[in-house]
């Protein structure tokens, strides 16, 4: 009896060590104090995600054994200026995923990061955050386009980790009938010690116009390499609706200075198409992260954006710029506390 009890324990000590687990909570909060000038107009506020996103999520991963493992993750964006998330319209609008994880690679369901999106957003100096984001130089171009920088309903396949530096992601996702919701893109790259290069594509299927055109495309490539004394980091894309584009060329630099980073970065974006031929733009920008700890780092970013003909990009969108815009430039400042936990 005592030997079968034994052989009882046994079996359910391995039970549980075959099926271990964790789950973990998470969070950014970053908060501070901007001022932005839009043509005539400036408003100074309390703002957030100058360096990070605001963020809270939770996240799981399960060991089943022979190299397989099961994951979940739930992120939600936050504005910690108000109190409220970012988007009222979903709970977890950041990312809502269920992954399964071995030799194979990983498969991930759910809403995501669209490999587009991360294929320019790896690159750029100041994350896609901030008065000095490269996410602002995109358009839809009037089109439906939902799936820039997520998409719903996306399936993705990550290539494993051990092909010697290469990485790659192809995604789909569905549209369930919503037009600007249907999406198929991929990712392929190539990163090994100081370097990291790679190149993206993807279209998203939008209500035709009346050419009957009816695919939105986005690609990018980009590349950064880090010298040590300085990472350089940059790259080049172009979004298309039919016979309208826009090019953007970012390049950028990562300084290491004491216990932080200076920033520094330079975009330039230009239409071309019929009616969109001479609208452009340039940003300059300069920043400086100061990590108090592993956690927490204080910052300060500027950027100015010059607008020629009829483009309209801003360093925030908070003030408007007058309509009709006569190429106004547009000037932000902000410092503020990024906490991580």
């Amino acid at each position: 009896m005592k030997q079968i009890s034994a052989l009882a324990l046994l079996a359910t000590l391995g039970a549980a060590a075959h099926a271990q687990s964790n789950v973990t909570l998470f969070g950014i909060v970053d908060v501070g104090v901007r001022h932005v000038k839009n043509g005539d107009g400036s408003v100074t506020s309390l703002s957030s995600n100058g360096v990070n996103t605001s963020r809270l999520g939770v996240r799981g991963i399960e060991d089943l054994g022979d190299g397989l493992k099961a994951g979940f993750w739930l992120e939600t964006g936050l504005n910690p200026d108000t109190g409220t998330t970012s988007d009222s319209t979903r709970l977890w609008n950041r990312r809502a995923t269920v992954s399964l994880i071995g030799r194979f690679g990983e498969l991930r369901l759910g809403r995501d990061f669209t490999p587009t999106y991360t294929g320019f957003s790896d690159f750029d100096a100041f994350g896609t955050n901030g008065v000095a984001s490269s996410d602002k130089f995109t358009s839809r171009f009037g089109t439906t386009a939902d799936t820039i920088t997520r998409a719903d309903n996306e399936a993705s396949y990550f290539l494993p980790e051990n092909l010697g530096g290469v990485y790659g992601q192809v995604s789909a996702a569905a549209g369930e009938g919503v037009s600007g919701k249907k999406y198929g893109g991929g990712r392929i790259g190539y990163a090994t010690g100081p370097l990291n290069v790679s190149l993206s594509y993807g279209q998203t299927d939008v209500t035709p116009n009346a050419a009957g055109d009816d695919k939105f495309k986005f690609g990018s490539l980009g590349a950064a390499y880090d010298f040590r004394v300085v990472k350089l980091t940059g790259y080049v894309s172009e979004m298309k609706y039919g016979n309208q584009k826009l090019d953007v060329a970012n390049i950028g630099a990562l300084v290491p200075l004491g216990q932080g980073t200076v920033r520094i970065g330079y975009i330039k974006a230009e239409f071309k198409g019929p009616g969109i031929d001479n609208n452009e733009a340039d940003q300059i920008a300069l920043g400086y992260v100061y990590d108090l700890s592993k956690r927490t780092a204080v910052y300060a970013s500027a950027a100015r954006v010059n607008n020629k003909g009829n483009a309209t990009f801003v360093v925030d969108g908070n003030p408007a710029l007058p309509s009709p815009n006569p190429a106004r430039d547009s000037t932000g400042y902000e410092v503020g506390v990024r906490h991580r936990f």
